[in-house]
């Protein structure tokens, strides 16, 4: 069972090989293996989640999705560890599979990572670790096998880096938590470099019975390499490495517990079930970032003491300048959106809108873009445009977004325009206007300023104004996609938000 992997076309050569294998049938194996772990751990089945766990991992087809994930479909698949070895064609990734299959993932021997720097939306310089290509794929495994496991467990108000949620069902669980008026007092918090303060015990403890245990520490204390000097890691999982999301995530488990939060199932007539939250805390979390919802200002300040022990317990403590206590009616930024209850005729009402911060993200990043490109044609310039403003409008569009569509299509209109100004600066504003604006060749929008390009007739700068508003729909209680009973759920669900994930992820790295 353990070199079980789905069958393969002949190849002709190695280089054409990589292309032969059959991913889907690849895909549904791991699928399938991740699924009977799921189960088997929601049964209390502790040795069939092991055996399964060791199966999965020992498995080529998991070599394989792993080698494809980390050198083909990741974003940082071109980034390289201490060692400087990339995997770029197919022929080097046949190359690394035939090398690592001959390995046993329980014996592998990490190297230490590769630390470099990224700038923090508050100027702060946030520190990543870069495993090198061989220890990524050895954590992908490693993540196929025990992820499935945890999501079993995880808190249904945790959504950041987990499979089927992201920020939209974290900002949507916030809205129905406040929507009603009852919760008013937030206490809004982020953990203090909590990548980088994780305990190590703490996390050995929790993933103790994981036949791949000893690994996953090995990694976790296998140190970093910055400026060519080697540091130990007693403590953090380094933020960049396959693992440490779910690590995180594993580490920062049991927060409801700690505040005393419980759920009742609740069904109607019509067989339709909801979980209700019975306490007087409401949270959601995505990842390190939390807010927690309360109804009244005292039970909001007595949430510090609350989580004092389980801060201590994780090596962890509260960013002091992120701690608030606020009425809803100030209003808090969360994930890009600002979260306000405003005034209104009969009663306030919550409107959930894209943050005055990422608003200013948005806008240097499409100026950043429009600077680039001076000294190139037009062309150039709306193809780097439109994925930015598509994604953008894509994330925000899930809230209270049509007035900020329609001033970012008046800033993208003026700056663009300015570029075609400097671009033919002995052209006055009519043949500008005449060579570069015209309606909509679709025919939708009756806006006549849509900037064109005057060589490709299909070619246009798109309009945020154009993606309409639509509120998203959180995921259900607890439903995992790991969960075989809840596929059909997960297929449509995928379908329908196919086109946010995009957007998430442009916002996201703006934000960052």
């Amino acid at each position: 069972m353990r070199n079980t992997l789905p069958k393969t076309k002949p190849a002709a050569s190695p280089i054409t090989g990589w292309k032969q294998f059959d991913w889907s049938k690849i895909r549904k194996y791991v699928d399938r293996m991740q699924q009977r772990i799921y189960r088997a751990e929601s049964l209390g089945r502790k040795r069939t989640v092991r055996n399964l766990q060791r199966i999965l991992m020992h498995s080529k087809a998991a070599l394989l999705l792993s080698i494809k994930r980390i050198t083909q479909d990741n974003r940082g698949k071109r980034t390289a560890g201490i060692d400087g070895n990339i995997v770029a064609n197919d022929s080097e990734r046949i190359m690394l599979y035939e090398k690592m299959k001959k390995l046993r993932v329980n014996q592998h021997n990490p190297k230490p990572s590769y630390r470099i720097y990224i700038k923090k939306k508050n100027g702060k310089l946030r520190p990543l670790s870069i495993p090198t290509i061989m220890d990524r794929v050895w954590q992908n495994a490693v993540k196929l096998a025990l992820e499935p496991q945890w999501e079993y467990h995880f808190e249904s108000t945790s959504y950041g880096f987990r499979p089927g949620r992201g920020c939209h069902d974290a900002i949507e669980r916030i809205f129905q938590y406040l929507v009603f008026g009852k919760r008013r007092w937030i206490f809004e918090g982020d953990f203090k470099g909590c990548f980088d303060n994780l305990n190590h015990t703490y996390i050995m403890k929790q993933i103790q019975r994981f036949p791949a245990h000893k690994l996953i520490h090995k990694w976790l204390e296998a140190g970093y390499v910055d400026n060519g000097t080697f540091h130990l890691t007693d403590a953090g999982s380094g933020q960049g490495s396959i693992l440490s999301p779910l690590i995180a995530n594993i580490a920062l488990h049991g927060m409801e517990d700690i505040l005393g939060i419980k759920y009742y199932i609740n069904k109607n007539a019509a067989g339709r079930t909801w979980a209700v939250n019975t306490s007087k805390y409401a949270m959601t979390r995505y990842a390190d970032d939390f807010v927690i919802m309360c109804y009244s200002k005292e039970d909001a300040e007595a949430v510090y003491s609350k989580l004092t022990p389980y801060l201590k317990e994780r090596g962890l403590e509260l960013e002091e300048n992120k701690i608030r206590v606020i009425d809803i009616s100030e209003g808090f930024d969360f994930l890009g959106f600002n979260v306000r209850r405003y005034p209104a005729s009969s009663k306030d009402k919550l409107l959930i809108k894209p943050s005055k911060d990422s608003i200013k993200k948005f806008r240097q990043k499409v100026a950043d873009t429009v600077k680039d490109c001076y000294g190139h044609n037009v062309e150039v310039l709306i193809r780097k445009l439109n994925p930015i403003i598509r994604g953008t409008a894509n994330y925000w569009k899930a809230e209270v977004s049509s007035k900020v569509f329609s001033a970012m299509d008046k800033y993208i209109v003026n700056i663009t325009y300015r570029f075609l100004a400097k671009t033919h600066h002995n052209k006055n504003h009519i043949w500008i206007k005449k060579r570069y604006f015209r309606k909509d060749i679709r025919g939708i929008s009756k806006n006549r300023w849509i900037l064109s390009s005057p060589t490709q007739m299909n070619l246009q700068l798109i309009k945020m104004s154009w993606t309409h508003i639509e509120r998203h729909t959180l995921i259900k209680f607890k439903a995992s996609p790991f969960n075989s009973n809840l596929s059909k759920y997960f297929y449509y669900r995928k379908r329908k938000e196919s086109n946010q994930t995009f957007g998430e992820q442009v916002c996201l790295s703006c934000m960052s």
